[in-house]
């Protein structure tokens, strides 16, 4: 045990020491190893640094090497710029030194100009003088002469100046306004013959009845009905004359209201179509006729409207402009007429530069009283007027439909365009079917009925045949029995002849006092 334990001991002592040595040996050796690593780094470094110095020393001189060519290029340029400026400088003052001899030469001019100007001021003054003085004696001269003052002399040859202008004056005058009248004249029917040829109207003679066709015979009597009670509704709720007669297929509707006898017209058209023909029927048809008749009225208006090319018409007188559809003058459609007026004012006013606008507005609603007078009391020209104001138009408007047929004076030019375009209008050949023969019977039947009362010294057909005028003797008609004739006259009219719209019965009763001075 003891040997064992001494060699145990033995052995860890030999084993401590081999790990010491190895130890040391292990260090020394890293040592070594250490040392020659970083020899080698401390030569790498060497090498870096010396390449970083050598790349820094080239980088150095290139920057050296581009300031110094950088630097000559720019005093090169400035060199350029500042002898490229002292050229211009120079060039400037070679100007403003020619300028300034120019100046001097200039300066030298107007100063010999002065002197001679001064000189011939003087020469002036010094002939205004001498003028002046032989002025003085020529007057002296004349008045001693003449025998007269300056002034006497002057009124003298003021009054015989004066004189001479008066009838040289009087006398172009007299020539102008000849010329004038007769220029005028040729002007005034280039413009109406030129209206014309502009505008094309169609004239369509209207009559007051109307035919509807049957499919045959039997109808009529279906038409009539039993005792009948079917014509008799048919009449009542129209207001239009039935004429049931002889005519194959055929029924005549007679009536002076042209929008009755059209509403008449449509419901029986409706009427034989449907087959029932009873009261009942008759009246539903007469309702649909009516509210047919009214759209139609209204469509028309419209395209009236915009076929003039007038605009902003109150709706309410667009209608009774549709309404004129179904209204006639002597033959003549009123609407068509009054189409063609607003047309033909229009024209004339761009022919002699008046508002055309306003014309053709004016010439549209001229007759627009046509559309009530049947209905209200009245004549067109009245209606009209009236209407234009509650639907507020233009004083212009009104005044042209006031004065279109002369009751009223017109107060534009306006005014007298439409009197003139209705005249062209009514005077076409072919608008309206009354001959002159008609028209003059009717004017001497008023004055013959006027004359056949007692008093009556002279009567006038006027306006027409819409006014007539009676002179009565006023010894013989006093002022109360003047209201009687006008009334008693009225109503023979009224009973004996016929005719459209009204005619105005005036009464004139006039007394004269007369002597002379002797």
């Amino acid at each position: 045990m003891p040997v064992n334990a001494l060699f145990i001991a033995v052995g860890l002592v030999i084993l401590l020491v081999a790990v010491v040595v190895a130890y040391k040996i292990g260090f020394t050796a890293r040592k070594k190893s250490d040392d020659g690593k970083i020899e080698s780094a401390e030569a790498k470094a060497r090498e870096i640094i010396d390449g970083a110095l050598k790349a820094a020393e080239e980088k150095k001189r290139e920057g050296l090497l581009e300031i110094k060519e950088e630097s000559i290029r720019t005093r090169n340029e400035l060199e350029k710029e500042t002898k490229e400026r002292r050229a211009e400088v120079q060039r400037l003052e070679r100007r403003v030194q020619q300028k300034e001899e120019n100046v001097d030469k200039k300066t030298e001019q107007l100063e010999r100009r002065e002197q001679s100007l001064s000189a011939k001021e003087e020469n002036l003054a010094r002939q205004k003088e001498e003028v002046s003085k032989l002025n003085e004696q020529r007057v002296r001269e004349l008045e001693r002469i003449s025998g007269l003052t300056s002034d006497q002399a002057r009124e003298y040859l003021l009054k015989v100046v004066e004189e001479d202008v008066k009838h040289e004056t009087a006398v172009r005058l007299k020539e102008m306004e000849q010329q004038i009248k007769e220029e005028s004249s040729k002007k005034a029917k280039d413009i109406v013959v030129t209206a014309i040829q502009k505008c094309a109207a169609d004239h369509v003679a209207e009559t007051t009845v109307s035919v509807v066709q049957l499919p045959n015979d039997e109808m009529k009597g279906r038409i009539i009905g039993r005792e009948g009670r079917n014509i008799r509704t048919l009449e009542t709720l129209t207001g239009v004359e039935l004429i049931i007669d002889d005519t194959p297929e055929a029924v005549v509707l007679s009536g002076f209201d042209p929008v009755r006898r059209e509403i008449a017209r449509i419901a029986l058209e409706k009427l034989i179509v449907d087959g029932r023909i009873h009261p009942a029927r008759i009246e539903e048809m007469v309702e649909k006729a009516q509210r047919e008749v009214e759209t139609m009225m209204k469509e028309e208006g419209e395209a009236a409207t915009l076929e003039c090319g007038v605009h902003g018409i109150h709706p309410e007188l667009v209608k009774l402009l549709g309404r004129m559809k179904f209204r006639t003058s002597y033959g003549q459609n009123a609407l068509k007429h009054s189409i063609e007026v607003s047309l033909l004012s229009g024209l004339i006013a761009a022919e002699i530069g008046v508002d055309v606008r306003l014309a053709k507005r004016a010439g549209l609603l001229h007759d627009i009283g046509k559309a009530v007078d049947h209905e209200m009391e009245g004549s067109h020209i009245q209606l009209g007027s009236e209407l234009c104001r509650k639907y507020k138009e233009s004083q212009v408007v009104i005044n042209a439909v006031e004065s279109h047929h002369g009751d009223v004076e017109a107060t534009s030019l306006i005014a007298c365009i439409v009197q003139a375009a209705d005249t062209i209008s009514a005077a076409r050949p072919g608008a309206r079917r009354e001959t002159l023969e008609t028209y003059t019977n009717r004017l001497n039947q008023l004055e013959e009925i006027a004359n056949s009362y007692k008093g009556v010294d002279k009567t006038f057909a006027i306006q027409a045949g819409r006014e007539i005028r009676i002179m009565v003797v006023p010894e013989q008609v006093d002022d109360a029995e003047m209201v009687l004739l006008a009334h008693d006259i009225s109503k023979q009219i009224e009973s004996e002849l016929e005719y459209p719209g009204q005619i105005k019965v005036s009464v004139v009763r006039e007394s004269r006092a007369v002597d002379y001075a002797k």
